[in-house]
C-alpha cells in the first residue's frame, strides 16, 4: 500500500511540476499583459495546488503526520489568485485608453470601474429623495 502512495505523490508531483513549467513559459513568452496574466493565475496556480497536495499526501499516508498547513495554503492561494488576477486585469484597462475606447458601454449610469465613485456619492448625497 506504501507503494501505491508513493505513486500518487509522485504523480501530483510531477503534473504540478508540468503546470508550473507551462506557466512560467507563458509568463516569459506571451507578448501582451493580459495574455501574460493568464499563464501564472491558472497554470501555476494548480501546479503550486498540486505540489502542496502532494506534500499534504506525503505527509498523511507515508509518514503518518497530519498537517493541514499545505490545505489551508492551498485554499488561500486558490482563493486570492482570481482576485488578484481580476484587480492586475483592471488596472490594465483602467490605464490603457485605446482599450476603454473598445469596450463596450455599460449598463446604467455606471462606468466600468468605480473611480467616480466619490463624484457620485456627492450628487446622490445632493439628491432630494422620492417621496
Amino acid at each position: 500500500m506504501a507503494w501505491l502512495s508513493e505513486l500518487l505523490v509522485s504523480a501530483l508531483i510531477l503534473i504540478g511540476a508540468l503546470f508550473l513549467f507551462v506557466g512560467s513559459f507563458g509568463l516569459v513568452k506571451l507578448p501582451d499583459i493580459m495574455q501574460r496574466l493568464h499563464a501564472p493565475t491558472k497554470s501555476t496556480t494548480l501546479g503550486i495546488g498540486a505540489l502542496l497536495i502532494a506534500s499534504l499526501l506525503y505527509f498523511a499516508l507515508i509518514r503518518g503526520d497530519v498537517s493541514l498547513h499545505e490545505l489551508l495554503i492551498t485554499l488561500f492561494l486558490f482563493l486570492t489568485a482570481p482576485i488578484t488576477a481580476h484587480m492586475i486585469s483592471k488596472s490594465h484597462i483602467l490605464r490603457n485608453n485605446a482599450l476603454q475606447q473598445h469596450l463596450p458601454k455599460p449598463p446604467g449610469e455606471r462606468g466600468w470601474a468605480t473611480l467616480d465613485a466619490p463624484a457620485r456619492r456627492e450628487a446622490q448625497r445632493h439628491q432630494v429623495p422620492k417621496p
